[in-house]
């Protein structure tokens, strides 16, 4: 399933594998001036394909390396005989991802296995005929993860470096001090468009995502005020984000709150040693 828009000359696929009709859990690929920024799933390659049928594509850049935003990059690869552009540290994962890149039973459902294809090195700068977009490297979702930073424009695609609402649950792999941080790094831009994994675009984003860094912020404070008081992770969990959310089981606790917690905890920026 695919939905398509177009919003100031970047063109918008917003897609997912589809049950009875419906799609579930939808990730965005952004067309802009011949590059592609993401390709969705392995289950939603063709729908890909499609949609770029009668439009130049010159260049993939992935954000991070997860199943779910490299899905159709071989596809797109072999088609165009175009580069697949990936911050370094995830080059390894991507050129063989069954052997580097283990998928949980829900994530091989909902996403399933990217097909092998050859990853280049991303550098600081990327730019097209039009465009001219800075790489950050905005971690905690995935090592690995960057946004790209359009200054004229005010645009940045921030892949899941945003995700909005209040987080009450957190994937086992994820780190929520360098997700504020990269936060952060982002609002700091001031960015007029947001072009988020999601699809949701957001004008004016810097209120949003202030707001979502003082959450954390906040619930950061609480956690480590409760920890120091001897409460065990989940009983800070039950009293700060309630009962653990359907996703905790779905995914075998591999996304939960208590998983939030742990990430406050066990992540501190304090508690991190040098090398």
């Amino acid at each position: 399933m695919i939905e398509i828009d177009q919003l100031n000359g970047v063109k918008k696929f917003r897609m997912a594998r589809s049950f009875w009709g419906r799609g579930v859990y939808f990730t965005t690929s952004y067309w802009i001036d011949g590059l592609v920024v993401d390709t969705g799933c392995a289950y939603t390659v063709n729908d890909l394909l499609s949609a770029l049928d009668n439009l130049p594509v010159r260049l993939v850049i992935n954000t991070h390396c997860h199943e779910d935003h490299m899905g159709g990059n071989a596809a797109i690869q072999s088609k165009y005989r175009v580069k697949v552009m990936v911050h370094s540290p995830a080059i390894p994962m991507l050129t063989t991802p069954r052997k580097r890149h283990r998928l949980h039973l829900y994530r091989k459902f909902m996403w399933g296995y990217p097909a092998p294809f050859q990853a280049s090195r991303l550098g600081d700068r990327v730019e097209t005929e039009n465009h001219r977009f800075e790489v950050i490297h905005t971690p905690g979702h995935s090592a690995d993860h960057i946004c790209l930073y359009e200054a004229t424009k005010g645009w940045i695609f921030t892949g899941d470096a945003y995700i909005g609402g209040r987080d009450r649950a957190l994937r086992r792999d994820y780190d929520i001090w360098q997700i504020i941080a990269s936060l952060k790094e982002i609002a700091g831009r001031d960015p007029n468009v947001l072009f988020p994994g999601s699809g949701h675009v957001r004008m004016r984003p810097k209120k949003e995502i202030l707001q979502k860094i003082e959450y954390l912020d906040e619930l950061g404070e609480r956690i480590l005020t409760l920890h120091e008081k001897g409460l065990s992770n989940r009983k800070i969990r039950k009293l700060l984000l309630g009962r653990e959310m359907r996703v905790a089981y779905l995914t075998m606790g591999h996304f939960s709150g208590v998983n939030l917690v742990n990430s406050y905890l066990n992540n501190r920026p304090d508690t991190q040693v040098s090398g």
